[in-house]
């Protein structure tokens, strides 16, 4: 049976949990627009806010100007002071950031790779990352909490297993235990299109929305993340939304450039890069490389490849209903390029019905979507909990 003090202490978790969670997604709310979101009193909130800020999760700052009666209500912030590492490993570079609460993104280094890493290798390369952050944080007082690997595969959300990552060639591999021996703090991995769409839902283009569809275009092809009814869709093992690995129609079968390809197979960065004869970039540069082509077989490429995403997309959009798709990586750049043709695309092969409504936006978080994704992850235990803080 559980005590009235073990009932008093739960509720306690829940109410900070509840107000932690407002700082970090609401852009540095004032105490009464806490109050009012949470139903909590006032009194209330004020122990709640003064526990989160003794021990370093938040700050109190002074009131904004207010045309409301009355004394004006303090902000509370995100503090800056709690930080996390997040890494995107990927088969041409690993990228990796130091990122706070308010997916505030304090710092970013990436390195390229000439070759298809090990798990080992990978797991090096990311310990002298981390070193590298380390380095330029130096003069700050932040404490680093735990890590979180956004890894372009099938990964286990029980124990962080990656199950399959057909390009960087790795298959049942403990890669969140190998970066955990590496770097010697919490670990926690899943898959790096999942956490996109998630970070996209909290704090970027998706943000407000109930019903969402991502699709995030990557060095290792293309996966994605659902939402339906504000909640993501995990799949009974946490391995939906591998978009990629469907295989799209064609109108026109000149579209096919591969033999029973799948999406990412038709639809892809290398191909991009092969056009403007680059074999590395990261995203800015290749979506700068593309718009400066005068080439037109740049040009019939990418409305190739509009063409066949659009088809993809309209499936996709037809089975989930969504209120907004929202594509992030080259595939934002297959968006932008001579808008609004790939929406025109989407609407000739999709259900009218399904249609109707549906806003197609790309990533708002940009290069930081995934590396704020991976900060969610290692987030979360201090988002449920936030007087553990104080015990680690």
């Amino acid at each position: 049976m559980t005590s009235t003090t073990e009932r008093i202490d739960n509720v306690r978790q829940r109410n900070l949990a509840a107000v932690l969670e407002l700082v970090h997604r609401g852009g540095s709310p004032s105490r009464a627009e806490i109050t009012a979101r949470t139903g909590l009193n006032r009194s209330t909130i004020g122990a709640l806010v003064a526990e989160l800020e003794a021990v370093g999760l938040v700050v109190e700052t002074d009131p904004t100007a207010s045309t409301r009666v009355g004394r004006p209500s303090p902000r509370v912030e995100p503090s800056k002071d709690i930080a996390v590492i997040a890494v995107n490993p990927e088969v041409d570079a690993i990228t990796a950031g130091l990122v706070g609460l308010g997916a505030r993104v304090f710092h970013r280094v990436r390195r390229e790779v000439n070759h298809t890493l090990s798990p080992e290798e990978a797991s090096a390369v990311i310990a002298e990352l981390v070193t590298e952050l380390q380095a330029r944080d130096a003069g700050s007082s932040r404490r680093v909490l735990a890590a979180g690997l956004a890894v372009p595969g099938l990964v286990r959300s029980s124990d962080g297993t990656v199950r399959w990552a057909p390009h960087l060639e790795w298959r049942e591999v403990p890669f969140t235990q190998l970066v955990h021996e590496a770097i010697g703090i919490p670990t926690f991995a899943d898959n790096d299109a999942s956490l996109g769409a998630h970070a996209e839902w909290l704090f970027g283009a998706g943000r407000g929305v109930n019903e969402l569809i991502y699709l995030n275009g990557g060095a290792s092809g293309i996966g994605g993340g659902v939402i339906v009814r504000g909640v993501p869709l995990g799949g009974a093992h946490g391995y939906a939304g591998e978009f990629g690995q469907n295989r799209p129609g064609h109108h026109d079968s000149a579209d096919r450039v591969t033999l029973n390809g799948t999406l990412e197979d038709e639809v892809s960065r290398s191909r991009l890069l092969h056009s403007v004869g680059l074999e590395i970039a990261d995203e800015p540069s290749l979506k700068a490389a593309l718009h400066r082509s005068v080439d037109p077989a740049v040009t019939l490429e990418i409305e190739r490849q509009q063409r066949v995403l659009a088809v993809a997309l309209a499936n996709a959009i037809n089975v989930f209903n969504p209120e907004r798709v929202v594509l992030g990586g080259f595939l934002a750049t297959l968006l932008e390029w001579g808008y609004p043709s790939l929406p025109r695309e989407i609407e000739a092969s999709t259900v009218p019905a399904a249609w109707e409504g549906v806003s197609i936006y790309p990533a708002a978080l940009g290069e930081d979507r995934l590396l704020i994704g991976a900060a969610e992850l290692a987030l979360a235990p201090v988002l449920r909990d936030p007087m553990r803080i104080a015990e680690s």
